[in-house]
């Protein structure tokens, strides 16, 4: 149920996009940000924009190309996606923020219980197929029955 402290933590109101950090998120996440190589120039880039980029693709769903004029270049904002996705990175942010959440609304920081449905307990059965996606996929015909080879045997006769 939603009371007049959970709307004010949930106020975007003030940034330019919903999905933008804020100055006591940014707060949280900056030290996560793993600093710039040692050589070679300076990052010009401001990885908090860099930052608001991708949550901006994120939350909206839209493609790299579509993101507005004032966030970074995509190719800027999806290569610093990609190098973090790879590092670790992102999964540090979720943590970071996620374990915030939690004691802002007083609770344990890893939670005590789990939720499993029927669909996640079916897949998880003994003798259950190995992959969801292969037993729902449609079987492939060989080449022969496909009648492939047929053209280049008469061919070569």
């Amino acid at each position: 149920m939603w009371k007049p402290e959970h709307r004010c933590a949930a106020e975007r109101r003030g940034l330019r996009y919903p999905s933008d950090l804020t100055d006591a998120e940014w707060a949280l996440v900056e030290p996560a940000i793993p600093p710039a190589k040692h050589g070679g120039r300076r990052r010009e880039v401001n990885v908090r924009e860099v930052l608001n980029a991708i949550f901006y693709v994120l939350s909206t769903g839209c493609q790299w190309q579509a993101l507005p004029k004032d966030l970074p270049p995509k190719s800027t904002a999806h290569y610093y996606f990609m190098l973090w996705e790879w590092d670790g990175t992102l999964e540090r942010i979720h943590h970071l923020l996620y374990v915030a959440t939690r004691e802002r609304d007083g609770r344990e920081a890893s939670p005590s219980a789990a939720i499993i449905d029927s669909q996640t307990a079916k897949a998880a059965q003994k003798g259950a197929p190995r992959s969801t996606r292969r037993a729902l996929m449609r079987a492939r015909r060989s080449r022969a029955a496909r009648g492939i080879f047929s053209s280049i045997r008469s061919a070569s006769c």
